[in-house]
């Protein structure tokens, strides 16, 4: 039941953002912000996907390595790669290196470049809750791992195709994404601050 805590510079955060200054500048800086645009929640689904079973920080310290390695998460160019792409892949240091995460995310690709502009961001963004729909959470004990809403999320988007989108990760990304605020009621960055 840990509450915020207070940073270097004092002002009190999520606890996660303090064991290390990535954590920090990322909490700080982008996580809970609203993230919009087709590309760009491909990329967080991606990276919420090769995060599953390791912690956030492996994947935030090799996130220039993912960009590099997926031509910046642009889904046209992605749904291209090969095989010859897909082995590369698998060989590269930067990245994880597991067959099935990369599998899903070229394959997600290929599901998306069918989509219309702009598809993906609209059926992501409406299974965003009313801000309202709960109180803000005061310790981490607070925090769901899974909601109703990412559960129809993970399904909707399972549905038309995606692959290795579970509610536990569905709902990790719409916390990223801002879909979801939960950063703790007594955060700097509650409410986008």
């Amino acid at each position: 039941m840990t509450a915020a805590q207070p940073g270097p510079d004092g002002a009190l955060r999520c606890p996660w953002a303090l064991s290390s200054e990535d954590y920090t500048e990322y909490h700080d800086g982008e996580w809970g912000r609203p993230v919009h645009g087709d590309d760009a929640l491909y990329e967080r689904l991606s990276l919420e996907a090769f995060q599953s079973g390791l912690s956030w920080i492996t994947i935030l310290r090799r996130r220039e390595g993912f960009r590099r390695a997926f031509a910046d998460f642009k889904i046209g160019s992605v749904a291209a790669f090969t095989e010859t792409d897909a082995a590369r892949l698998l060989a590269d240091a930067g990245i994880i290196r597991n067959r099935a995460k990369i599998d899903a995310t070229l394959a997600n690709a290929r599901v998306l470049a069918d989509w219309s502009p702009g598809e993906l961001d609209t059926l992501i963004w409406s299974y965003a809750p009313e801000p309202a729909g709960r109180p803000a959470p005061r310790t981490l004990a607070d925090v769901p791992a899974i909601t109703d809403e990412s559960k129809a999320l993970s399904k909707a988007l399972k549905k038309r195709g995606l692959r290795f989108i579970g509610p536990t990760t569905a709902y990790a990304m719409m916390q990223a994404c801002g879909l979801v605020d939960d950063h703790l009621a007594d955060c700097r960055a509650r409410g986008g601050g």
